[in-house]
Protein backbone atom coordinates (compact mmCIF):
# COMPACT_ATOMS: atom_id res chain seq x y z
CA UNK A 1 0.00 0.00 0.00
CA UNK A 2 2.74 2.27 0.81
CA UNK A 3 4.81 1.38 -2.79
CA UNK A 4 0.82 3.00 -4.42
CA UNK A 5 1.04 6.09 -2.38
CA UNK A 6 4.32 6.86 -3.20
CA UNK A 7 3.75 6.18 -7.03
CA UNK A 8 0.40 8.17 -6.82
CA UNK A 9 2.32 11.04 -5.34
CA UNK A 10 5.04 10.93 -7.55
CA UNK A 11 2.40 10.88 -10.72
CA UNK A 12 0.68 13.86 -8.81
CA UNK A 13 4.01 16.45 -8.79
CA UNK A 14 4.48 16.03 -12.21
CA UNK A 15 1.42 16.98 -13.43
CA UNK A 16 1.80 15.86 -16.70
CA UNK A 17 -0.03 18.26 -18.91
CA UNK A 18 0.25 17.37 -23.03
CA UNK A 19 1.64 14.55 -22.26
CA UNK A 20 5.49 13.61 -23.75
CA UNK A 21 7.43 13.03 -26.86
CA UNK A 22 9.72 10.59 -27.49
CA UNK A 23 12.41 11.54 -30.01
CA UNK A 24 14.92 9.31 -31.80
CA UNK A 25 18.39 10.70 -31.32
CA UNK A 26 20.88 9.58 -34.24
CA UNK A 27 24.54 10.61 -34.84
CA UNK A 28 24.91 13.52 -37.89
CA UNK A 29 28.08 14.14 -40.10
CA UNK A 30 28.51 16.06 -43.11
CA UNK A 31 27.03 13.10 -45.00
CA UNK A 32 23.61 13.16 -42.83
CA UNK A 33 22.43 11.14 -40.00
CA UNK A 34 24.11 7.88 -39.06
CA UNK A 35 23.20 4.86 -36.50
CA UNK A 36 20.32 5.85 -33.52
CA UNK A 37 22.34 6.18 -30.30
CA UNK A 38 18.86 6.63 -28.28
CA UNK A 39 16.27 8.91 -27.25
CA UNK A 40 15.88 11.59 -25.74
CA UNK A 41 11.80 12.16 -23.80
CA UNK A 42 10.04 15.47 -23.17
CA UNK A 43 7.30 15.91 -20.92
CA UNK A 44 5.22 18.78 -19.47
CA UNK A 45 4.98 19.06 -15.78
CA UNK A 46 3.95 22.17 -13.12
CA UNK A 47 7.56 23.06 -13.41
CA UNK A 48 8.70 23.39 -16.68
CA UNK A 49 9.73 20.79 -19.28
CA UNK A 50 11.26 17.70 -18.70
CA UNK A 51 13.77 16.10 -20.46
CA UNK A 52 15.29 12.84 -19.80
CA UNK A 53 18.01 11.06 -22.38
CA UNK A 54 18.46 7.62 -22.85
CA UNK A 55 21.59 7.59 -24.83
CA UNK A 56 24.96 5.51 -25.47
CA UNK A 57 28.31 5.71 -27.25
CA UNK A 58 29.08 9.48 -26.56
CA UNK A 59 32.12 10.88 -25.67
CA UNK A 60 32.43 11.14 -21.61
CA UNK A 61 32.17 14.64 -20.07
CA UNK A 62 29.94 17.69 -21.07
CA UNK A 63 28.46 18.51 -24.37
CA UNK A 64 26.11 21.29 -25.16
CA UNK A 65 22.69 20.35 -25.28
CA UNK A 66 19.90 22.80 -27.34
CA UNK A 67 16.47 23.06 -29.00
CA UNK A 68 17.44 24.20 -32.53
CA UNK A 69 14.94 26.05 -35.10
CA UNK A 70 14.21 23.66 -37.67
CA UNK A 71 12.53 20.25 -37.63
CA UNK A 72 15.67 18.25 -39.70
CA UNK A 73 18.64 17.05 -39.12
CA UNK A 74 19.98 17.06 -42.76
CA UNK A 75 23.74 18.80 -43.51
CA UNK A 76 23.36 21.64 -45.40
CA UNK A 77 26.17 24.14 -47.04
CA UNK A 78 27.62 26.95 -44.89
CA UNK A 79 30.79 28.39 -45.94
CA UNK A 80 31.18 26.31 -49.14
CA UNK A 81 31.06 22.90 -47.11
CA UNK A 82 28.69 20.73 -46.15
CA UNK A 83 28.44 20.97 -42.45
CA UNK A 84 26.30 18.00 -40.25
CA UNK A 85 22.46 18.99 -39.20
CA UNK A 86 23.08 22.54 -40.11
CA UNK A 87 19.71 22.46 -41.87
CA UNK A 88 18.45 22.46 -38.05
CA UNK A 89 19.41 26.16 -38.06
CA UNK A 90 20.14 28.42 -35.32
CA UNK A 91 19.16 28.15 -31.25
CA UNK A 92 15.37 28.45 -30.38
CA UNK A 93 15.41 32.35 -29.76
CA UNK A 94 11.02 33.24 -30.18
CA UNK A 95 12.07 36.69 -28.31
CA UNK A 96 15.30 37.33 -30.92
CA UNK A 97 17.35 38.06 -28.15
CA UNK A 98 20.42 37.23 -29.92
CA UNK A 99 21.93 36.09 -26.50
CA UNK A 100 23.41 32.48 -25.35
CA UNK A 101 23.32 32.96 -21.47
CA UNK A 102 21.95 29.50 -20.70
CA UNK A 103 18.76 27.94 -19.69
CA UNK A 104 18.47 30.55 -16.94
CA UNK A 105 20.17 33.26 -18.35
CA UNK A 106 17.45 35.13 -20.61
CA UNK A 107 18.73 34.26 -23.77
CA UNK A 108 17.56 31.77 -26.06
CA UNK A 109 15.40 29.69 -25.15
CA UNK A 110 16.54 26.73 -26.73
CA UNK A 111 19.42 26.45 -23.88
CA UNK A 112 19.18 23.15 -22.29
CA UNK A 113 21.39 22.67 -19.08
CA UNK A 114 24.77 20.78 -20.15
CA UNK A 115 24.03 16.86 -21.45
CA UNK A 116 26.53 14.98 -18.46
CA UNK A 117 27.77 11.94 -20.07
CA UNK A 118 28.92 9.12 -17.80
CA UNK A 119 32.59 7.24 -18.50
CA UNK A 120 30.67 4.46 -19.64
CA UNK A 121 29.40 6.84 -22.72
CA UNK A 122 25.91 6.65 -21.01
CA UNK A 123 23.27 10.06 -20.93
CA UNK A 124 20.06 9.50 -18.30
CA UNK A 125 20.30 12.35 -16.14
CA UNK A 126 16.70 14.49 -16.31
CA UNK A 127 16.94 17.97 -16.14
CA UNK A 128 13.55 20.54 -15.57
CA UNK A 129 13.53 23.63 -18.02
CA UNK A 130 11.58 26.11 -16.73
CA UNK A 131 9.57 28.39 -18.58
CA UNK A 132 9.78 25.65 -21.98
CA UNK A 133 7.06 23.37 -22.53
CA UNK A 134 6.07 21.10 -25.49
CA UNK A 135 4.11 23.03 -27.57
CA UNK A 136 7.49 25.48 -27.49
CA UNK A 137 8.93 22.34 -28.99
CA UNK A 138 6.99 20.66 -31.46
CA UNK A 139 8.50 21.20 -34.79
CA UNK A 140 12.12 21.42 -33.89
CA UNK A 141 14.77 19.62 -33.50
CA UNK A 142 17.14 19.23 -30.32
CA UNK A 143 20.94 19.08 -30.68
CA UNK A 144 24.23 17.49 -29.01
CA UNK A 145 27.21 18.90 -29.77
CA UNK A 146 30.75 17.84 -29.60
CA UNK A 147 32.63 19.74 -26.14
CA UNK A 148 31.17 21.68 -23.35
CA UNK A 149 29.05 24.42 -23.47
CA UNK A 150 30.53 27.66 -21.49
CA UNK A 151 27.20 29.60 -22.32
CA UNK A 152 28.73 32.82 -23.90
CA UNK A 153 30.11 33.94 -26.93
CA UNK A 154 33.66 34.34 -25.56
CA UNK A 155 36.34 32.64 -25.87
CA UNK A 156 34.05 30.80 -28.79
CA UNK A 157 30.76 31.63 -30.12
CA UNK A 158 27.87 29.67 -29.11
CA UNK A 159 29.57 28.39 -26.05
CA UNK A 160 32.22 26.64 -27.72
CA UNK A 161 30.17 23.38 -27.94
CA UNK A 162 31.50 23.13 -31.42
CA UNK A 163 30.51 20.28 -33.82
CA UNK A 164 27.31 18.86 -33.93
CA UNK A 165 27.13 15.34 -33.41
CA UNK A 166 23.55 13.92 -32.26
CA UNK A 167 19.84 15.12 -33.45
CA UNK A 168 16.67 14.51 -33.67
CA UNK A 169 13.40 16.09 -34.88
CA UNK A 170 10.86 16.87 -32.60
CA UNK A 171 7.41 15.89 -33.90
Amino acid sequence: MKRLFVLAALLSACSVGQGAKVVEISRVDASGSGPEIGTISFADTSQGLVVTPDLRGLTPGAHGFHIHENPSCAPKEKDGKMVAAQAAGPHFDPLHTGKHLGPHGGGHEGDLPRLEVAPDGTATGAVTVAGLSLGDITGRSVMIHEGGDTYADSPAPLGGGGARIACGVIQ
